[in-house]
């Protein structure tokens, strides 16, 4: 891992304006890995991504039960939530490969579900909670 940036959160509103603030760092063909127990704020955090690449903000969910959404702003992001998947094949059926390194920004919850497949160069981002409302959010640059 190469740089690390540390911030605190303290309410939805502040973790979509720190993602907000982040996407205007991204370009296409970046990759965020984003890791944290359930409701840790990882979809609210792509919410902010989509607002700062002038994406639908209403139109950011969950993938859980479909796996995959395309949100199209200022370039393309595919949000992916991998919590259902455990086996190889079924990862593999989603040809997650085809969007890394694309046109857009590829988002990936649950990331260590990728096992060996997990990409190299990409951002990590890891959500801790400290309370109910306040969350912990490092981004690292892994390559």
């Amino acid at each position: 891992m190469k740089s690390k940036i540390k911030k605190i959160t303290y309410s939805s509103e502040e973790t979509i304006q720190a993602a907000c603030d982040f996407a205007k760092t991204l370009k296409a063909g970046d990759v965020l890995l984003l890791e944290g127990d359930l409701g840790a704020g990882k979809t609210t955090f792509v919410k902010g991504l989509a607002k700062g690449l002038k994406a639908k903000v209403k139109d950011v969910v969950s993938p859980t039960f479909v796996l995959m959404n395309i949100y199209q702003g200022q370039m393309p992001i595919y949000h992916f939530d991998l919590y259902r998947l455990e086996k190889p094949e079924e990862i593999a059926s989603l040809n997650v490969d085809e969007y890394l390194q694309s046109d857009g920004i590829a988002v990936i919850e649950w990331p260590k579900r990728l096992g060996a497949d997990m990409p190299r160069d990409c951002y990590w981002i890891e959500f801790k909670h400290i309370s109910e409302t306040e969350r912990e959010i490092n981004i690292s640059v892994m390559q």
